[in-house]
Parts: structure tokens; C-alpha cells; sequence
């Protein structure tokens, strides 16, 4: 089973591609993506869309996991996220990819067992349950690493069948 794990964002979104192999959660792929703040909302959008169709094009994941909108106390934020995450949600949908949607709460308790994790506490745990390379990341893609993470641990897939086969 591949997911595709989306931490979403319209400054930066997190990007990763995880399997289990013999039991074992690998990681393929992880980055994260930018937006340029002189492009206009729609043309930062478009690109979050061409991200997520060529990450999906070359890894031909099984499944999207994403994490589900949360209150923000800035709501210019909140809308700029949301409208992200309908772009990720259309390019899932588009390739025919089940979606998948975590809370922060149901990520934290996936990935270190404790509801309350604050950040560092997660991306160590993310670091102890996937190898990954010694390149650095940034809090976004340990993000969707954990959002992965908690997908190929709470979700039962057939492995005969992949969808993204359709694109």
C-alpha cells in the first residue's frame, strides 16, 4: 500500500510518499512545497495542484492522507489553507484515490501514543519509525510523514487493487 500524505498549506505544504514493505513503513519521497507571494491566490493554487497531480503521476499512490482543517485564530489563514486543501482533495479525487483525513489529535496519538505531543515529540518519533535520509526538512514534511504514518496504521487496504492506475 502507497499513500501520498499531504500536509496541507498555501505558504508550504508538506509532501511525502509512504509504504509498508514486509511489514515495515518505508519512506520513498518527502519535500516540501512553496508558493511564491508575488503570484496571485490562483496561480499559488494552481501550483499546489500541479505538485500533488505530479507527485501522484510519478508515485501512483494507492491512497491520499491528509490532515483535517483546524481552527486557525487568523481566518485569512484558515480560508488559504482550506482553499488548499480543496485543490488536494480535487487532484485525490480526479486520479480516483480514496482520501483519507486526520486530525492533529488522531496524528499525535498514531504516531508517539500521546494526544498532548508537541512538535519536536513527533518528528523524533517520525525519525525513529521511518529511515530516512540525513537531508534536512522542515516541520511541514515531518508533518506529512506522521500524516502518513498514522494512515498505514489505522487503515485496512486491499493490496490487489491500486487506483491511481486510472491517470
Amino acid at each position: 500500500m502507497r499513500i501520498l500524505a499531504i500536509d496541507p498549506g498555501y505558504d508550504r505544504l508538506g509532501i511525502a510518499v509512504l509504504e509498508k514493505q514486509k511489514g515495515v513503513e518505508v519512506a520513498l519521497f518527502s519535500a516540501c512545497v512553496t508558493t511564491d507571494k508575488k503570484q496571485t491566490a490562483g496561480e499559488r493554487l494552481w501550483h499546489i495542484g500541479e505538485e500533488i497531480r505530479n507527485a501522484i503521476v510519478k508515485w501512483k499512490p494507492s491512497a491520499l492522507a491528509t490532515e483535517t482543517l483546524f481552527l486557525f485564530s487568523n481566518q485569512k489563514t484558515a480560508f488559504r489553507v482550506a482553499e488548499a486543501r480543496g485543490v488536494i482533495l480535487y487532484e485525490a479525487a480526479r486520479a480516483g484515490l480514496r482520501a483519507f483525513e486526520y486530525t492533529p489529535l488522531q496524528i499525535k496519538i498514531a504516531v508517539t501514543g500521546y494526544g498532548r505531543s508537541d512538535k519536536r515529540q513527533v518528528t523524533d518519533m517520525v525519525r525513529k519509525l521511518v529511515s530516512l535520509s540525513s537531508k534536512k526538512r522542515l516541520d511541514d514534511e515531518y508533518d506529512a510523514l506522521a500524516i502518513g504514518l498514522t494512515c498505514l496504521a489505522t487503515e485496512k487496504f486491499s493490496t490487489s487493487t491500486n487506483v491511481a492506475n486510472k491517470i
